[in-house]
């Protein structure tokens, strides 16, 4: 038991690694600096986990505050009004999918997330798949992507039961034209090693980029009507906190 607890507090110390990417100066465009609360701070206040690393353990995220809400971190997304790039990614039979494909059968919420390894995105995708129902109504569909790979995908879609389009950006393209790109550096990348951690082995790639979290609401025509980013990856919007984002859109009359 003991044994377990280490490695799993071992676990989550690495998740908080991924959090830091170049420093400010270094920045290059397309990436974002780690938040005061994404560094190595987190990375100690996350270690008391105590549940089994390979059972991907959710951690409740914090809601961002009101005036928070629909607020892109500078330097990351794309602006609401602005129409988004048709990128391509591909889906859990490794089949490309391009982004137009999706938005022109009805408007999408495009979530980005650091990948099936990341407890906070889990209880994420968990939350998008269990309001499923409220977005249907305002013909709404998620549609979540990471750098996982396309049977990385599969397994996150199968364990917390997803209804809609999962995306596989293996290459980091769509990351990349989103604006939304946390390079982890060498040294934190090998630090997550150390941890047990190899995200090499979940893109598939040695580009050692992941996604910001992230929002997108894109409409038929492929414009975005509402956008959030936070390089914190512990802070996210509620289920609500989107819901009334969708509603005051009035993208979908009801």
């Amino acid at each position: 038991m003991r044994r377990a607890r280490v490695a799993a507090a071992a676990l989550v110390a690495a998740l908080a690694l991924a959090a830091c990417s170049k420093p400010p100066g270094d920045t290059a465009p397309g990436t974002s600096a780690p938040s005061a609360s994404g560094s190595t701070s987190a990375m100690a206040a996350s270690a008391s986990a105590s549940a089994a690393p390979a059972a991907h353990p959710m951690k409740d995220y914090t809601d961002p505050p009101a005036d928070r809400i629909g607020v892109l971190a500078p330097g990351t997304g794309i602006p609401v009004g602005q129409k988004v790039a048709d990128i391509h990614a591909g889906d859990l039979d490794g089949k490309d999918v391009s982004l137009s494909s999706l938005y022109t059968k009805g408007p999408i919420l495009l979530a980005f997330y650091r990948g099936g390894w990341c407890p906070y995105c889990s209880s994420e995708n968990h939350a998008l798949a269990t309001a499923y129902p409220e977005y249907q109504k305002r013909g709404v569909t998620p549609v979540t992507v990471s750098v996982d790979t396309p049977d990385a995908e599969a397994k996150t879609k199968a364990t917390y039961a997803i209804p809609f389009p999962v995306l596989s950006d293996s290459d980091a393209k769509m990351i990349e034209a989103f604006h939304v790109v946390n390079h982890v550096d060498d040294a934190t990348f090998a630090k997550m090693k150390g941890f047990g951690l190899d995200i090499e082995s979940y893109s598939g790639k040695a580009h050692h980029e992941i996604a910001i979290p992230s929002l997108f609401l894109i409409d038929r025509t492929g414009v975005v009507r509402w956008a959030h980013s936070d390089p914190d990856f512990k802070v996210r919007p509620s289920t609500a906190q989107i819901l009334a984002a969708i509603d005051a859109t009035k993208l979908v009359s009801r």
